[in-house]
């Protein structure tokens, strides 16, 4: 059992946590989540006794071996197999004994030494090293590049698969997804459903949230308040709580009304395509979730460039790439006016090449491209953060871009990203990763694009501004080109899929839950990276008729077992609710006044009677998600 217990802390000046508490059970899987700047990683620095909470107690049992995943990777001569190794210490510690005995010749430390070996699995410890960074995207030339040959973002991948390399009970994860791809936070996902410890998680990635973590633990005004259930069941227990309060509630109505007529906009226009009826069904969600997220700091939406074209960007024939590298062929593409368009395809395929075709930031190798009169881009990358001038303040970035625009304007239009008060004027080399992102973000809303094409964006947004990201987007009426592996992001935003794989780029007929069977089914071999045999065997050609069968089969055997699941969580929230109410009434002190001795022995019973059926439902609910997960791993 790990727990924190009535903590204090500051850094520097700041209070991050206040009398704050928190009790995780072995084989929990636990998402922290909050604010940036709230104290998550904060919290994490504590559990790894590097660093000493201010007042209170932080217990965690001496005996549990942690494994956490390094923000920064030292700079580092190994391979990247050698340092995905280092991180299972007993195994180097075991061959650096077997070496010794060797030197030595000792026969019986050496015996001793192998026998160790054996009992740790190290024989299979390479393949281990090799599986974990294929599956986070690596190719087998990778395993043997040195370290310091990789980019800040895949160093970071390298921290992770070290991390999931290490023999562990706790392990702790700092925002994993930021520098995935979705076919390795696919992966990732996966792996961590079979980790037999006790997880715990930072991420903004709401769907992977979801299907990850059984708890909720939400650092908010200094506070820890923990929720039962994955993301979406803490989504609906917030909700509730924050819909009952008066002084929210017409923010909470317009809110509605603005998804509302997006959903009657996108409903008049849809088809009998399963992507677009899944996305009417999504967007029913998003409203019911809305009140959970109706005290965000940020609220902005997108203006649409007065002039249009119908046709914005033509491909006819069009081979990209670099200088004596074709990476897609014979690409042919019309983005139209009001196009929602999201890019699927493995890393490495071709996506940012087709992108950055589409801007304008990579001439063709061969064919044509075609422009239409009036197309005005707005192009989001992360590279764009590294060009944002960090002298400057986030209102001289757009009083550069307007000169015209009066400061007020600028200032309202700020404050709809957070940037208020000495954060709109002052320099921005003091800001965070995300809050660069979103300068970053607001440049290019100023803009007013009428075709947007955003190269994950979500990267180090927390999970308010991703979400006001998405009912922006929703909003926006402008044609739309999208890679992010935020699949909420994807699901609520964009109504058609494109497949760039095998130097092609095909339209996809399904939707994400297809398209993860596709890469099961038909993309890489998952011991070699390389294509699989199925994909070999039938080449480019996408088995469309195939792939819906599968996706139906697959819905039908487990369409059941989601039903008993909703409704499992559905009780628990209820119970839940009537368990923080008679908490409620327990901190009244006129509750154990002599008269009320009936009223709170009764109330006692009560709690005791919920809490029991509360166990039950989760342990319920527990069981189900598991048979779940394998359903779905299969």
């Amino acid at each position: 059992m790990i727990s924190l217990n009535q903590v204090q802390l500051q850094r520097g000046g700041k209070t991050l946590l206040n009398n704050a508490g928190m009790l995780i059970h072995a084989g929990q899987r636990v998402g922290v989540i909050g604010a940036n700047g709230c104290g998550k990683s904060s919290i994490f620095e504590l559990l790894l006794d590097r660093l000493a909470p201010d007042a209170g107690e932080v217990y965690l049992p001496k005996q549990l071996r942690v494994a956490h995943m390094a923000q920064e990777v030292a700079h580092s001569e190994q391979t990247a197999l050698d340092y995905v190794l280092d991180g299972d210490d007993q195994l180097r510690a075991t061959e650096q004994a077997i070496r010794d005995a060797e030197q030595k010749r000792e026969n019986m430390a050496l015996a001793a030494a192998y026998a160790q070996l054996d009992a740790i699995d190290g024989h299979s410890a390479p393949s281990r090293a090799q599986q974990l960074l294929h599956g986070l995207g690596f190719t087998s030339a990778d395993e043997q590049s040195g370290v310091t040959s990789f980019s800040g973002g895949w160093r970071i991948r390298l921290s992770l698969a070290r991390a999931l390399m290490c023999p562990s009970d706790v392990l702790l994860l700092d925002e994993p997804t930021n520098h995935l791809d979705l076919d390795a936070t696919i992966w990732l996902e996966r792996w961590l459903l079979r980790y037999q410890g006790t997880l715990l998680l930072i991420s903004h990635d709401r769907d992977f949230l979801d299907s990850v973590c059984t708890s909720i633990a939400h650092v908010e005004r200094h506070e820890i308040h923990t929720y039962r259930g994955n993301y979406s069941a803490y989504e609906h227990q917030r909700a509730e709580r924050l819909a009952q309060q008066q002084a929210l509630y017409e923010k909470q109505q317009a809110q509605r009304e603005q998804m509302q007529k997006f959903v009657n906009r996108f409903r008049a226009k849809a088809t009998k395509a399963r992507q677009a009826q899944s996305r009417l069904k999504a967007l029913s969600k998003m409203e019911d979730i809305a009140p959970a997220h109706i005290d965000s700091p940020f609220n902005f939406h997108f203006i649409t460039a007065r002039k249009e074209s119908a046709q914005l960007v033509n491909f006819k024939a069009a081979s990209m790439g670099y200088p004596g590298t074709v990476v897609l062929n014979k690409v042919n593409l019309g983005i139209l006016a009001g196009s929602r368009i999201g890019l699927l395809g493995p890393n490495g395929a071709g996506k940012s090449t087709l992108i950055k075709s589409i801007v304008g930031e990579l001439p063709l190798v061969s064919g044509e491209k075609t422009e239409g009169a009036n197309l005005k881009v707005g192009y989001f990358a992360q590279h764009q953060l590294e060009a944002l001038d960090l002298h400057a303040s986030p209102l001289l970035h757009l009083q550069r871009l307007s000169p015209e625009a009066s400061e007020q304007s600028i200032r309202n239009f700020l404050g709809g990203f957070n940037f208020n008060g000495d954060m709109a004027t002052g320099p921005i080399g003091h800001f965070s990763g995300g809050e660069k992102a979103r300068l970053a973000l607001a440049i290019v809303v100023w803009k007013k694009p009428n075709l947007l094409v955003m190269d994950e964006p979500t990267n180090h947004l927390d999970l308010e501004m991703r979400y006001a990201l998405t009912v922006a987007l929703q909003g926006f009426t402008g044609a739309l080109i999208l890679v992010s592996h935020d699949r909420h992001l994807i699901r609520n935003t964009v109504d058609q899929f494109l497949l760039v794989a095998h130097h092609k780029v095909d339209t996809f007929d399904g939707d994400l839950n297809d398209y993860q069977q596709w890469l099961a089914n038909n993309l890489r071999d998952k011991t070699t990276g390389k294509p699989g045999e199925k994909a070999a065997r039938q080449g480019d050609r996408i088995d469309k008729k195939e792939l819906r069968k599968l996706a139906a089969d697959r819905r039908a055997q487990i369409r059941p077992l989601k039903q008993k699941i909703a409704k499992a969580e559905k009780s628990l929230a209820k119970v839940q609710l009537a368990l923080d109410e008679i908490e409620t009434r327990l901190l009244d002190a006129s509750i154990y006044d002599e008269d009320n001795k009936v009223a709170l022995s009764l109330l006692i019973q009560e709690q005791g009677q919920l809490k029991s059926q509360a166990q039950l439902l989760e342990q319920s609910w527990l069981e189900m998600s598991e048979q779940l997960e394998s359903h779905e791993l299969q």
